[in-house]
């Protein structure tokens, strides 16, 4: 890895969209290439390992973001799932409904919605609402996550850009309550199209934004896929997504540190939220209890527990379908891909680079070290969230002021305009 600014690699449709901003019509890529400022990495993580093991090292954690938990239920199954809204602090206390559940416990800064909020939720105001989807799981509470949400929902004259926020967390995440035979497989789209619905009733004139991380991300990609030119997102931004499952599971099993690292923590995370959930799953003839327990590894609890519940023959069949390369081909929103080529999870050679050329709907920046979900820079910081950022701000450069746009800027990404000038049109 070279000790000096990597300068990101854009990748994108030779007959790229347009986009109108301001008085001038732009191709997505002319947008898309001004944000990409270089990624300075760390000289003491200088590989993707290095990159990823320091995201478990939360020694500096400035983005704190307190959030009301709202509880929705997906009528096409009757499950319940949770969304956390962002809420300015400080906040009254409320007791929490999940009790039973958690132990009265929630994740740090968060607490249940009162009624009375509930009852109140809803606006017709057009402020922007980006929506994040969080990795295998997390939940809203998870740093990498907040490093993005944080400066877009820091009000404008703080430096920030105004956005209204909120997390759909996984059925089982974040201490939240399983009320169904089911936790999440990432092809499961149903709960976020729900939310989707649901924010639409409430906030009928906000513009819909969406980021996605890692596992989130392959459920994003497949959902805006599947929705089409139906699409309620203006625009999304993905980070470190698997996108092949198979060839990201496999890829993992051919190392020592994937194997016994990487898939061994990620499956026992999932059987961890097996455990914490289990009368939901204990009298299910599917299921093995026994067996599920003495997995190791993440494509075991694959095979023994999602492929089980969710009707596949095999781990094989659910990842090839659950996987969200074909359903980018179907992507008719502007999409932002950030990748690593160096991710030890999501691995290079599941990247789909030919389709990302073959939609003019897309715009992927690689870099060639950065870890999963990690990009840590020397000085502090991380790469992917200043861009992740940039990204849903300039999204919004058809409706935002040039003042805040500017004011943005030179609060939250001075670096942009002395690296990497945004043409003065983006501005206007």
């Amino acid at each position: 890895m070279p000790f000096w600014p990597a300068h990101p690699t854009s990748h994108h449709s030779r007959s790229p969209i347009t986009l109108k901003t301001g008085t001038k019509t732009l191709p997505f890529s002319a947008f898309a290439a001004p944000l990409l400022t270089p990624f300075r990495a760390n000289p003491l993580l200088f590989n993707g390992h290095l990159q990823t093991f320091w995201t478990a090292v939360k020694w500096n954690d400035p983005h704190t973001i307190h959030y009301a938990r709202q509880r929705l239920q997906n009528p096409a199954d009757g499950g319940h799932f949770t969304v956390d809204f962002v809420v300015p602090e400080p906040f009254p206390p409320a007791p929490s409904s999940t009790e039973a559940v958690t132990g009265g416990r929630l994740p740090p800064r968060t607490r249940d919605m009162t009624e009375e909020e509930g009852a109140r939720l809803g606006s017709d105001d057009d402020t922007p609402m980006v929506i994040a989807l969080h990795g295998l799981s997390g939940g809203s509470h998870e740093l990498y996550l907040r490093s993005v949400i944080a400066p877009l929902t820091r009000k404008v004259e703080e430096g920030g850009s105004g956005f209204a926020a909120c997390v759909l967390n996984a059925r089982g995440c974040a201490l939240s309550e399983v009320t169904t035979g089911q936790l999440f497989n990432a092809r499961f789209t149903a709960d976020l199209r729900q939310m989707v619905r649901y924010l639409q009733e409430v906030y009928p004139r906000r513009p819909l934004y969406a980021v996605g991380f890692s596992y989130g991300a392959n459920i994003l990609t497949n959902y805006i896929g599947e929705e089409g030119d139906k699409c309620a997102f203006k625009a999304v931004a993905l980070c470190s997504s698997p996108w092949n499952l198979e060839v990201a599971s496999k890829a993992l099993h051919r190392t020592y540190l994937g194997s016994e690292v990487y898939s061994k923590v990620m499956g026992g995370n999932m059987r961890n939220l097996f455990e914490i959930h289990i009368d939901n799953f204990s009298e299910d003839p599917r299921i093995d209890v026994d067996l599920v327990r003495r997995g190791k590894y993440l494509y075991e609890f694959d095979r023994d527990f999602t492929a089980q519940i969710f009707g596949y023959a095999t781990v094989g069949a659910y990842y090839r379908d659950a996987s969200s390369v074909d359903n980018l081909l179907k992507t008719r929103v502007p999409t932002f891909i950030l990748h690593a080529k160096d991710d030890p999870v999501a691995v290079d050679e599941g990247v789909p680079y030919d389709e990302v050329r073959a939609n003019p709907y897309c715009f992927m920046a690689t870099t060639p070290t950065g870890g999963h979900l990690s990009w840590f820079e020397y000085g502090g910081g991380r790469w992917f969230a200043r861009t992740a950022c940039l990204i849903l701000l300039l999204s919004l450069s058809m409706t935002l002021t040039s003042f805040q746009v500017v004011d943005f800027f030179t609060a939250f990404a001075r670096e942009v305009v002395e690296v990497n000038p945004v043409d003065e049109t983006l501005k206007q």
